[in-house]
Order: C-alpha cells, then sequence, then structure tokens
C-alpha cells in the first residue's frame, strides 16, 4: 500500500478505513473491531478515520475498548478524528438544534473526551468537521495551535471546507492545515471543476474523500449506465466494481486519499484491490462522462 507525506511528522497509507458506521455493526466486541483492524492492516491500510459524533458519540469508545485489549494495536495505526458538529443526542442531547461549535472550549472539550474514548494520549490528525458560520478564526487557530504544541494531536486540518474557509483559518495559525476532507466520488465530482480540489493541489496539500462509493448509491444503481461501466472494467480487471469507482479517485495526480468504510470483513479484505486498477486517460473520462450524464464540453 502506497504511502502518503501529510506532513514532516506524519505519513498515513494511501486509502483509509472509514468507521463512521463502526456502530452500526451488530457486533462490536473488542475482538470483532480487532479482526477489522487487522484486516485493514494486512493490506497496508493502517489510517481509521473517526469523529466524536460517529455513532452517537459511541463509534470512538468502540475502537478505544478494542485498543485497551490489544494494546500495541495503538502503535500500529494512525487515528484520524474531528469535532464541530453537535447532534441532539448522546452526549449533547441537552441540545435544542444540531449545531455547529468551533469555539476554543468546545474543541479541548472534544479533543479530551476522544482522548479518553479511544484510550490514547495523542491523535495523529485531528479536524474541524464542518466550516462554522460562527467560527473566530484567532479564537479557533489558537485552540488548534495549542493542541499541536502540546502534543494531543500530531497534526492538524479541516473536513467539508470551501477555499475561502480554509483560508481564513490558517490565516490565523502558526500551525499548517495539512488536510482538507471532503466528498468526492463518481456521484459527487464538484470538486474537481469548482475550484476545491485545485486549490489544494496548488498548495500540495493531500485530500482525504469521503463517501467515495457514493454512501452505497453508486453500486446500488442510481446510474444504471454508470454501474454497468464499473461491472465491465471490474470485471476485466478481475475486481469489483466499487474498486474500479475508488480506481478513478486514485487516478488523478492530486494523490486524493479515498476513505472506504464497511463492516463486512469480506469487502474489507478487498479495499486494496483499487490500487491495481489501471485506468488510462479515456477510460477516466469515459466514467466520469457517464457520472456527469454527457460528454465533457
Amino acid at each position: 500500500m502506497e504511502r502518503i507525506t501529510l506532513s514532516p511528522e506524519l505519513e498515513v497509507s494511501r486509502i483509509v478505513y472509514g468507521m463512521w458506521r463502526l456502530g452500526d455493526d451488530p457486533e462490536t466486541s473488542p475482538a470483532h473491531v480487532i479482526a477489522k483492524v487487522e484486516a485493514c492492516l494486512e493490506q497496508g491500510i493502517t489510517t481509521m478515520d473517526q469523529a466524536d459524533i460517529y455513532g452517537g458519540y459511541q463509534a470512538e469508545a468502540i475502537l478505544g475498548a478494542a485498543l485497551k485489549t490489544a494494546p500495541g494495536l495503538r502503535d500500529r495505526i494512525e487515528i484520524v478524528s474531528k469535532c464541530g458538529i453537535i447532534g441532539p443526542f448522546g452526549r449533547h442531547a441537552a441540545a435544542r438544534v444540531k449545531h455547529y461549535d468551533t469555539s476554543a472550549d468546545h474543541i479541548n472539550a472534544s479533543v479530551e473526551a476522544s482522548l479518553r474514548d479511544l484510550a490514547t494520549d495523542y491523535l495523529d490528525l485531528f479536524l474541524i468537521h464542518r466550516p462554522d458560520p460562527l467560527l473566530d478564526p484567532d479564537e479557533t487557530g489558537a485552540a488548534l495551535d495549542a493542541l499541536v504544541q502540546s502534543g494531543k494531536v500530531r497534526a492538524v486540518g479541516v473536513s467539508n471546507f470551501r477555499p475561502w474557509d480554509f483560508s481564513l483559518l490558517q490565516s490565523s495559525m502558526e500551525s499548517t492545515l495539512i488536510t482538507n476532507q471532503i466528498e468526492m466520488s463518481l456521484l459527487a465530482a464538484e470538486a474537481f471543476t469548482n475550484g476545491d480540489l485545485a486549490f489544494l493541489y496548488e498548495r500540495m496539500i493531500p485530500v482525504m474523500a469521503w463517501s467515495p462509493l457514493g454512501g452505497g448509491a453508486l453500486l446500488a444503481g442510481r446510474s444504471p449506465e454508470l454501474l454497468a461501466a464499473l461491472q465491465r472494467i471490474g470485471s476485466e480487471q478481475e475486481v469489483e466494481p466499487g474498486a474500479v469507482a475508488v480506481a478513478w479517485l486514485l487516478r488523478h495526480p492530486a494523490k486524493i486519499l479515498p476513505i472506504l468504510g464497511t463492516n463486512n470483513p469480506q469487502r474489507i479484505g478487498s479495499l486494496a484491490e483499487a490500487s491495481r486498477v489501471v485506468l488510462d486517460r479515456q477510460t477516466w473520462f469515459e466514467l466520469y462522462s457517464l457520472a456527469l450524464g454527457r460528454e465533457v464540453p
């Protein structure tokens, strides 16, 4: 598995394992979670993507219980987590409405909760989950800088930020924002043309792509013609159609890092298949045109 350098201090696997639905699995025992992580490690996938809100604020604790059972496992993985979304449930059940909070107090409290739930004393990468209309870049930036300086997080970044949101926060920081995690797939290809990817690529900031299979809609046949093409190419190269869709992202020279999440052990075992799919330029554009529903201009 290819490794990507996000900063001088942090290297991650090219494909990331997403733990958004970790708590949706009927089986959440430490042994079962350890088996999932080990299945990833067998393929060279070492980076685990979390967030405080995942699983109704329970997914981090599920992973943490596994790490307590297998202490040496923590040193073999990189953990990404996020904060900033307040859902009116779980630990924030008292909230009247879903909202964002990027205040220093909330960031610090969220990091402490994540460290406790994950049974670790540091996060490899910590992201602000959503751009906050009430974000104070000086306050938020200082809080992120202090976390890096304290060693509680090795590096920081953002998620779902537009270029202007990214620049605003970075302008108030000493630490470098080393990634932006955005939605990218054949069903959500806007970032290729709306400036989001170009902004980051120009600055050599690797992009993490969430929902690279469109939340399952891509393989469920939302676009029958596109799915048929993925199936044809997959058959030719002896991989699942989903691997072709992920390879479509990997083909881009910006070194996009897809975040793949599944609770199916067999599918976990095939996540890395995307790295061996070969897409020439015309095949890439064939899939892109089918995704757009028309030829490129």
